[in-house]
């Protein structure tokens, strides 16, 4: 997992609760890096899984409720880092249906050793967008968080509906929202 992922998650602790919570769940977790990060670095996910879980463990409040919420915090430093990518979708679904045929391509071109997930898109209507999310580390509270940020920044509520599959995958239903 790229190091950007992990420096804006102790962003995102320093912000929501403290310096200290960032460096307690670093301090109290067993980490190979030593939770020494860099943004250009690469780390094992599970130090992901590791540092939330020492924060749902110090905040009560669950791992996937922690990942929704960092996921709508990075979507927002995602648009404000790299602004291009959001601009020139112009609205949320054309963003959404944007990851994997031209964000990904191009952050593969930066971090050829980037393990990405794959985002599918299967139907497009107006009003709603069904897609696939296929990832390794199986993430999908992030990613929903993340589509929910996306949908901010474009000042477009939307309501997310999450199911497993027996492949592995999710399905992500996406409607506007009426509220």
């Amino acid at each position: 997992m790229k190091g950007i992922v992990f420096t804006e998650m102790l962003e995102f602790v320093a912000a929501t609760w403290d310096e200290d919570m960032a460096d307690d769940i670093i301090e109290s977790s067993s980490l190979a890096s030593g939770g020494a990060y860099t943004s250009v670095g690469t780390y094992d996910h599970r130090e992901m899984v590791t540092l939330l879980g020492a924060l749902s463990a110090r905040s009560g409040l669950g791992v996937d409720a922690l990942q929704e919420a960092f996921g709508r915090h990075l979507a927002g430093r995602f648009a404000a880092m790299f602004p291009v990518f959001f601009d020139s979708a112009g609205n949320l679904f054309s963003f959404l249906a944007s990851i994997d045929d031209h964000i990904h391509v191009e952050v593969k071109k930066l971090y050829p050793d980037a393990e990405l997930p794959s985002f599918e898109i299967l139907d497009r209507q107006p009003g709603s967008l069904s897609m696939l999310y296929r990832s390794g580390r199986h993430m999908e509270a992030l990613a929903e968080g993340l589509i929910h940020g996306a949908a901010g920044h474009f000042g477009h509520p939307v309501q997310v509906e999450r199911q497993g599959r027996d492949d592995g995958a999710t399905l992500f239903v996406i409607t506007e929202s009426l509220s």
